[in-house]
């Protein structure tokens, strides 16, 4: 009969019937922290297992790091990712980013960009993720690859689209992908330059603090580089280069326009969110956020856009920006929702992140792309 009325839930624990512990009379001991004399980890530990032996290895090889030791620390990781247990997920990724980032330093960076894809493709969470994401993009610019640094920047932006710094870093790089591109005609594969009577040919100057960044509503008289010769010969080459070289220069000048297009919208998001973070910052930061924002308006004056061409701008990169969306952005919780889940949060390709974000901005210069079509078919 006990048995039926025995409530679920209703037994008790066995520390109910346990003795509690006897105070002691008089001031409670002192607390003495644990010192650590410097470079504790080279000491040999009596009685250590094998987990804490791999973390005295690994701060070993974080010290060798410190110290431009690099190939110390590159055999003090790999020791330790020998020797790890497949279980102990945690110190693995810290030591394969050791790895990737002491191979970036050694200029093995593709062997780096490897490892940090692998870690991007086991990350279970938004806070791994953003950190291999940060790997890769400290990576990129050694292999001297602009697209990969723009792709890794706008997986980064696609996961946190309120961080104006990632932003103002992606129209650098766009700007430096539109020189990129008019060094590529300029120099083609194989063939260092053009010359002709001991001039050599040149393109539309590079965008810099001496020359304004050339817009569609900017656009030279003559986007195509000539060469002026006196003999038949050079004249004929000439005509037979031209006609070859047209399509392709057509194509670079139009890339390296839509680069420094896609920049100028970088950089006004970039200030949009500055703005509306402002008013809750205070001391360095402040001063920091006023000072990009001045950084901002001096790159825009060389832009040479018509007023209502940014205020157009402005309002398709300012159209998700709202109070509330950024201050749950700001104190968004890390999300765990494992490694298949989290490539939904990315974008998939470059084509799918500027389609969503400057799409509208493209469509606007439709007309004046069309008009630079006929410009240099005139031209060549």
């Amino acid at each position: 009969m006990e048995s039926e009325c025995w409530v679920l839930g209703g037994e008790f624990e066995d520390s109910v019937f346990e003795e509690r512990p006897e105070r002691r009379p008089g001031p409670p001991a002192s607390y003495r922290a644990k010192l650590c004399e410097p470079q504790w980890f080279y000491e040999e530990t009596e009685g250590s297992d094998d987990v804490e032996a791999l973390t005295l290895q690994k701060f070993r090889g974080d010290l060798a790091y410190r110290r431009q030791e690099y190939q110390k620390a590159l055999q003090e990781y790999a020791s330790i990712s020998e020797k790890l247990p497949p279980t102990n997920f945690a110190m693995k990724r810290d030591v394969l980013e050791g790895q990737a980032r002491v191979l970036a330093r050694l200029g093995r960076h593709a062997e780096a960009l490897a490892i940090a894809a692998d870690l991007e493709m086991k990350a279970s969470n938004t806070d791994h993720l953003t950190t291999v994401l940060c790997l890769q993009l400290a990576i990129c610019p050694g292999l001297q690859n602009v697209e990969n640094t723009i792709f890794c920047l706008q997986k980064l932006i696609s996961l946190h689209p309120f961080n104006p710094w990632n932003w103002g870093r992606l129209a650098e790089a766009y700007l430096t992908l539109g020189p990129a591109l008019s060094a590529s005609f300029a120099s083609p594969p194989g063939q260092s330059h053009f010359t002709s009577s001991d001039k050599t040919v040149d393109s539309c100057p590079h965008p810099g603090k001496d020359h304004p960044l050339c817009f569609p509503e900017t656009l030279p008289e003559n986007s195509v580089c000539s060469v002026d010769t006196g003999s038949s010969d050079s004249q004929t080459e000439e005509s037979t280069l031209s006609e070859v070289q047209a399509p392709e220069a057509e194509r670079t000048a139009v890339g390296s326009l839509e680069a420094q297009t896609k920049a100028c919208a970088s950089l006004v998001r970039a200030r949009l969110l500055l703005q509306l973070t402002q008013s809750q910052q205070t001391s360095f930061a402040l001063e920091r956020n006023l000072r990009t924002q001045q950084e901002i308006e001096d790159k825009m004056k060389g832009f040479n856009f018509k007023e209502g061409t940014l205020l157009l701008i402005a309002e398709v990169m300012g159209e998700d920006i709202v109070p509330e969306k950024i201050k749950d952005e700001v104190h968004s919780e890390v999300k765990c929702v494992g490694a298949a889940a989290l490539t939904s949060l990315v974008i998939a390709s470059s084509k799918e992140f500027e389609d969503k974000w400057f799409r509208k901005i493209k469509d606007h210069f439709c007309s004046f792309e069309n008009r630079f079509h006929a410009q240099i078919q005139i031209s060549a």
